[in-house]
């Protein structure tokens, strides 16, 4: 009987407790509430609705600088806690404005706890708001400062890639003006002009090209586009450089599939890669460019027996004027563009470019693009599953293997990637080999 009395005891005496816990609460908010809107009941009319349409984080402080009306960004940016500001620089800028009745603006870093990485940059403007408030309106310009950092980071590379060539052509000229009584050197030295004017046309023209599929978020003028014809256009615009190393392009696409795009385009993308490859890799190799449809999207696979990229380099490659051998690049003319070019083309036909490679073994890049439709009939199509029709051959991207003769060594089994990988499964990577794998 006792433990029953105690018990209840002990009940009672939490539900009182919870009580009086509850209507603190609500004693708290409510006088919270009042105060807010006894002051904003003391802002100029109209103010509120005002503040509710602008595009811009708004805060308005009363003369005892506490917060009296705070936007949603306003939180979202960081500038308020609870009802004070949470800069201390925005809080001295306030005083100032307040004093002196004059607006002010401000620039504002914010960055990462424990680090010096900015995670946001800010710029605000203070002005006075009737007698007795002060009214802070603040943009968030991260964006901006990301776009004006590479744009003057383009300008920066483009004035650097122009001077290289242009003061190669002016050194040449005056030395075919010295040497014009002798043959020799002026044909020597006129040969070399001659590349770097080509080096110069190619940087120009692919500038160009850059900036056409920056501009544009889709194609101006789309079709659907044999996949066959693109693989096989691209290769044939591209051997006459590997001819000149004794490169062997390998082409084996399907042809029976349809992507939507633009034909030039596309044509160019692929092309971009197969030079590529061909300007990495050592005299008489080969290059395999091949073609897969899985999860109903093609993949257009260019592999090489080149020197290869370390991880650090793939994750930079599509940069602007990135070179991974700035050596090898000049002896080929290589802007750096190429890939940058490709990435973007790729983007504006809803696709992705994936990357695989290995130092000293090689390099596979696939353009992932979605399926159009298929040229052939229904019913010849129903007897296999997709990808496995025998005029669509099993290109598996990775590092090259020599070619043998006899017997070939069995394939892996086929691996199914969703549309969204971007690297090779861990098991295939640490068996040195991407998810599907040409032969070349």
């Amino acid at each position: 009987m006792d433990l029953l009395v105690v018990a209840v005891l002990t009940g009672v005496v939490g539900l009182g407790l919870g009580i009086a816990g509850i209507l603190a609460f609500r004693f708290s908010e409510r006088s919270r509430d009042a105060a807010d809107l006894h002051s904003e009941d003391d802002l100029p009319e109209g103010i509120a609705e005002v503040l509710a349409v602008l595009p811009s984080a708004a805060i308005v402080i009363d003369a005892g600088d506490d917060v009296v009306k705070a936007s949603p960004a306003a939180y979202t940016f960081g500038l308020v806690r609870g009802h004070s500001l949470a800069s201390p620089e925005m809080l001295r800028v306030v005083g100032r404005v307040r004093a002196r009745g004059l607006i002010e603006e401000i620039d504002l870093e914010q960055t990462r706890e424990n680090s010096d990485s900015v995670l946001r940059y800010l710029h605000a403007r203070v002005a006075p708001l009737g007698t007795s408030f002060v009214l802070v309106l603040c943009d968030d310009q991260t964006e901006s400062k990301r776009v004006d950092a590479v744009r003057r980071d383009f300008v920066a590379n483009v004035s650097h890639e122009l001077k290289t060539p242009i003061g190669a052509m002016a050194l040449l000229a005056e030395a075919v003006t010295d040497f014009a009584d002798d043959p020799a050197a002026v044909e020597r030295f006129g040969g070399r002009m001659q590349r770097e004017s080509k080096r110069l046309t190619q940087l120009v023209q692919e500038i160009i090209d850059l900036s056409r599929v920056q501009d544009h978020a889709a194609p101006a003028t789309t079709e659907n586009i044999s996949v066959a014809e693109v693989v096989d256009d691209a290769a044939d615009r591209a051997r006459t450089g590997a001819e000149g190393k004794n490169i062997h392009i390998e082409v084996s696409p399907p042809s029976d599939l349809l992507i939507e795009g633009n034909y030039e385009l596309l044509v160019n993308a692929v092309r971009n890669l197969i030079d590529n490859a061909v300007n990495y890799s050592p005299e008489g190799t080969r290059v395999g460019v091949g073609v897969d449809l899985v999860d109903e999207r093609i993949e257009i696979a260019v592999t090489d027996q080149g020197i290869g990229m370390t991880a650090q380099d793939t994750e930079r490659v599509f940069e602007r004027f990135y070179r991974v051998d700035p050596a090898r690049s000049r002896i080929t003319g290589g802007t750096g563009l190429g890939l940058s070019i490709v990435k973007h083309i790729v983007a504006t036909h809803g696709g992705e470019v994936r990357v695989w490679s290995r130092l000293n073994k090689g390099s596979t890049f696939t353009i992932v693009l979605p399926l159009a439709g298929t040229a052939t009939d229904a019913s010849a199509t129903d007897s296999a599953p997709a990808g496995s029709s025998s005029n669509i051959p099993r290109i598996r991207p990775g590092p090259p293997r020599r070619m043998t003769t006899g017997a070939e060594p069995p394939r892996p089994a086929r691996t199914t990637r969703s549309a969204t990988t971007t690297r090779p499964p861990v098991i295939m990577e640490a068996a040195g080999r991407p998810p599907t794998h040409p032969r070349i």
